[in-house]
């Protein structure tokens, strides 16, 4: 792939190793929100809630509150494994019948849907489908917390006091979807100056801010009034009404409805150990067919060589390929599909405690900066969920009132046979699976740890037969796959990202360990001081 960056950059980001709690996050804010809660004697859970509601206000481009996505849980006490699905559902009073198609052709963002007049179903009040993340904070916290839901929120609404700090990341972040904010007065409001991206100043000692004023008071109000006034409470009614006033068709009874689901984990055998992953309309099932074709196929040795990596693409792309054969929520049918075309913007972070409680946990608006809908009221970016859905009439996945959202995330707890567990997953639409894949594949099939295991390269292979594998792949592997495949080639970059970005943290006896992307300028992992 043709480029003009430099070809001798070296990139690291060393592994963190502790025996308190660590919280590897795509935001180093973030996880440091989460590792102070550990520090003060929280659960796992009680960092899952607090590192959420702060990458509402630090990452409102990838995930928040009105969001949704799911998480998988280790209690280590009970010794059990579990899910909890939240992912966006459909409002039930929406009307296909608003969603004609225009005869343009293809949409013009994520999915190679039919166009819809107007781009109803990818921007604005008309795209959001019911959040539900903080029914999943909700449900967490009432299973395990330790401390009180104020508590936990409190830090993200003191951090939306501060500002949204403008670097160059969030100026290259907001640019990208700067054309579709300026359609709405208060996503121009939050997010753009004078109808533009913000920058960074040059000079030292001075900073832009982009202030979060009407998002502090909601998240004030949501932890002092608890979840369930999201969604049967005053936000839940400035919500609906702020997007019903807009011509969207989220109501109160719509949000009301929504409620967080407890699912049995699938329980994937792998090497003599087991892969805990999200179950039906999520990439769980796809992570399944892989690994099971790696395992038949793949002969572990000390290191990954060419042939690994060429059994990694095979899988992959024979997992896909099952994959596309039917998707969606009908007829009780649980399988996935053509959301694998496109990538996404999604946030995922890992988290484990002192006490060996460990979480993969993954959220998303779906694009950058979901619907671009920010409610006037309540200061909430919204997501674009209805855009997972296929608008054309009589398949699978098409669009209807009620039905659940298609997903790709993929987080998953992996056990190894000699007890290790690592919580990992990743941010990048259709390429989440590969990276996960690999990842579980370095730490049980070649036994690294996470510093090894982060800096290995990767490959992907999410676009049908083409195959991108990373520049810092030795000669021989790059020939191997080369001869093989339809190869292409790139160096791991920034922006835009040629492989999915993940944060992963393991447990080995009672010693703790966390990575993260090393080419992602936020990411960090952080352990509890």
């Amino acid at each position: 792939m043709p480029h003009q960056f430099s070809l001798n950059q070296t990139v690291r980001k060393p592994a963190v190793t502790s025996k308190g709690g660590i919280v590897a996050s795509q935001s180093r804010r973030a996880a440091e929100v989460g590792a102070q809660v550990l520090a003060a004697g929280g659960d796992c859970v009680d960092a899952i809630v607090a590192t959420t509601m702060a990458l509402n206000v630090l990452e409102p481009w990838n995930s928040g509150i009105g969001g949704g996505g799911a998480m998988v849980l280790y209690r280590a006490r009970e010794n059990r494994f579990e899910v909890i699905d939240y992912g966006m559902c459909a409002p039930q009073s929406l009307r296909v019948a608003d969603y004609p198609l225009s005869g343009e052709g293809a949409a013009s963002d994520l999915f190679p849907w039919p166009r819809v007049k107007d781009d109803r179903n990818i921007h604005g009040p008309g795209s959001i489908a019911v959040p539900g993340v903080v029914a999943g904070m909700e449900e967490v916290h009432r299973r395990y917390a330790r401390m009180p839901w104020k508590d936990l929120v409190a830090p993200a609404a003191r951090l939306a006091g501060e500002g949204l700090l403008v670097d160059w990341w969030t100026t290259v972040t907001i640019s990208g979807s700067a054309a579709d904010l300026r359609r709405y007065p208060a996503s121009a409001a939050a997010f753009l100056k004078d109808g533009l991206p913000p920058s960074a100043p040059w000079g030292i000692k001075a900073e832009t801010r982009l202030p979060q004023d009407t998002l502090k008071a909601t998240l004030s109000h949501l932890a002092e009034a608890g979840p369930r006034d999201f969604y049967q409470g005053d936000l839940a009614r400035s919500i609906a009404s702020d997007i019903k006033a807009d011509g969207g068709s989220l109501s109160v009874e719509d949000l009301a409805a929504f409620r967080a689901h407890l699912r049995e984990p699938l329980a994937i055998p792998y090497r003599g150990g087991k892969v805990y992953a999200t179950p039906e309309l999520t990439a769980g099932p796809t992570m399944a067919n892989a690994l099971r074709l790696l395992q038949q196929s793949l002969t572990p040795g000390s290191a990954p060589d060419a042939a690994a990596y060429v059994e990694y693409a095979l899988a992959l792309q024979a997992a896909f390929r099952e994959r596309l054969k039917d998707m969606g929520d009908a007829d009780g049918k649980r399988s996935l599909g053509a959301e694998y075309l496109a990538p996404a913007c999604t946030t995922h972070f890992s988290v484990v405690d002192r006490h060996g409680n460990i979480a993969a946990v993954t959220q998303t608006l779906l694009s950058s900066f979901g619907s671009r809908y920010v409610t006037p009221h309540t200061g909430v970016a919204m997501n674009n969920g209805i855009m997972w859905f296929d608008p054309t009439p009589g398949t699978t996945n098409s669009l209807a009132p009620g039905k659940r959202c298609l997903c790709n995330y993929t987080p998953v707890i992996a056990e190894t046979r000699d007890g290790k567990r690592l919580a990992v997953g990743a941010s990048g639409g259709r390429r989440i699976l590969p990276s996960v894949m690999q990842l579980v594949s370095f730490a049980m099939d070649f036994g690294m740890d996470l510093d090894a295991a982060i800096h290995q390269p990767r490959i992907d292979a999410s676009e049908g037969a083409v195959v991108i594998g990373d520049a810092r792949l030795p000669e021989d592997v790059r020939k191997t796959l080369a001869a093989r495949f339809d190869y292409e080639e790139t160096r791991v970059q920034t922006l835009p990202q040629k492989f999915a970005c993940p944060s992963v943290v393991m447990r080995e006896g009672d010693v703790n360990s966390g990575a993260v992307e090393i080419f992602q300028p936020w990411a960090e992992a952080v352990a509890e001081a």
